[in-house]
């Protein structure tokens, strides 16, 4: 291409650069009328920060249903607590099931309170097991038992304002050794023992001890001493060894008897027996006077253990002749029926040897689970 024609195309892209430039504003304004721009900047300030909402408050929960409580039953008229059909009391003890240990320890006695338990039995019926004692600083005596002022004798077919309080005659037995063979059945254990009964007075006082003995088991023992009066047998202490010993003790002057184990003290009467002594004062009174107390008739007096006093009746059933070890013997048998307000309460059945001072030669305890024991006799000589 010809450099005229280049120059000239040349010239005429730069005129039209120049026009079109020549219309816009570089920025600001000048002396006269502000020119028009076709675009420009400027600083805007950004409007307040507008303040944030607080932050609303939870909802509040929704209260819990309130229930309504429900009535209570009323609840049942309340019972006497019987003892647990699966360890009931033993029936060579007076205790409860709580107190007693398992056999191969030690040897019990009748209506004696154990420290362990099956123990052999002894010659001496048992109440109702007794009431753990409550430890107490000053112990308050015991409520007087019904009728306590001394022993009644109900002949037979006579209600209660027939039984007679007058003391009745007494003879006592001469100083003599017993000696039993025993067999009995606890919880199931089978087991054989010996007992023996020394019966001493010189007719102002007397001292009776019992003792069973038993393989692997031990020994258990009974003591009882006192005076003799015109009314029989006056105990002063009664005491029931087997690890330890506890005691009762008489004071008849303020008709109430203090017991070792801080147990309260109890309101006794005159004739008033402790477990060992009231078998002798029983073959006493049916000695002095056998006529007195055909069968059917009923004797109650006060017996004291070592930790409480209770009222025990005994019936008369009739004369009977038993084969034991020492030979055929003529006695009279007594029983104590079970009291029907007492669970598990024993059977008691005593023979007394009419030849023999009326001094006991069978005892035979039942419970009612089954368990027994039995005592015969097997000989007796002087002491």
């Amino acid at each position: 291409m010809p450099c005229r024609a280049l120059l000239l195309i040349t010239t005429l892209v730069l005129a039209l650069h120049w026009l079109l430039l020549a219309d816009l504003p570089l920025g600001g304004t000048g002396q006269g009328m502000p020119r028009r721009m076709s675009f420009h900047t400027r600083m805007v300030e950004p409007p307040p920060p507008e303040p944030e909402a607080a932050p609303a408050p939870p909802p509040p929960a929704a209260p819990r249903p309130v229930r309504k409580p429900r009535p209570r039953p009323a609840p049942p008229a309340p019972e006497a607590p019987e003892p647990a059909p699966a360890a009931p009391t033993s029936p060579l003890t007076d205790e409860s099931p709580a107190e007693t240990a398992p056999p191969a320890t030690e040897e019990g006695t009748v209506g004696a309170e154990a420290d362990a338990a099956p123990e052999p039995p002894q010659a001496a019926a048992s109440a109702a097991a007794e009431p753990t004692p409550a430890a107490s600083a000053t112990p308050a005596p015991q409520e007087p038992p019904a009728e306590s002022a001394g022993v009644e004798i109900r002949p037979p077919g006579a209600s209660g304002a027939g039984a007679s309080t007058e003391p009745p005659p007494v003879r006592l037995p001469p100083s003599t050794r017993l000696t039993f063979d025993v067999t009995g059945e606890v919880k199931r254990f089978h087991y054989s023992a010996s007992a023996e009964l020394v019966w001493r007075q010189d007719g102002s006082r007397y001292e009776a001890r019992q003792q069973i003995k038993a393989f692997l088991l031990g020994a258990r023992s009974q003591s009882s001493v006192g005076q003799i009066t015109p009314r029989g047998l006056r105990p002063e202490r009664f005491g029931d060894k087997a690890r330890s010993e506890r005691a009762a003790h008489f004071d008849f002057d303020k008709h109430e008897v203090i017991f070792s184990a801080n147990t309260p003290r109890a309101t006794i009467g005159d004739g008033a027996q402790d477990r060992l002594s009231v078998f002798i004062q029983l073959g006493a009174m049916l000695a002095a006077a056998p006529g007195r107390y055909p069968p059917g008739t009923q004797i109650t007096l006060t017996t004291v253990g070592a930790r409480n006093a209770d009222r025990w009746t005994f019936t008369v059933d009739g004369p009977e002749t038993l084969n034991l070890p020492v030979g055929s013997t003529p006695a009279l048998k007594l029983q104590r029926l079970p009291r029907e307000d007492q669970h598990y309460d024993q059977k008691a059945e005593l023979w007394l040897g009419t030849e023999l001072g009326y001094l006991p030669v069978r005892i035979r305890l039942s419970q009612s689970n089954g368990d027994f024991v039995d005592l015969l006799l097997s000989g007796h000589e002087a002491p």
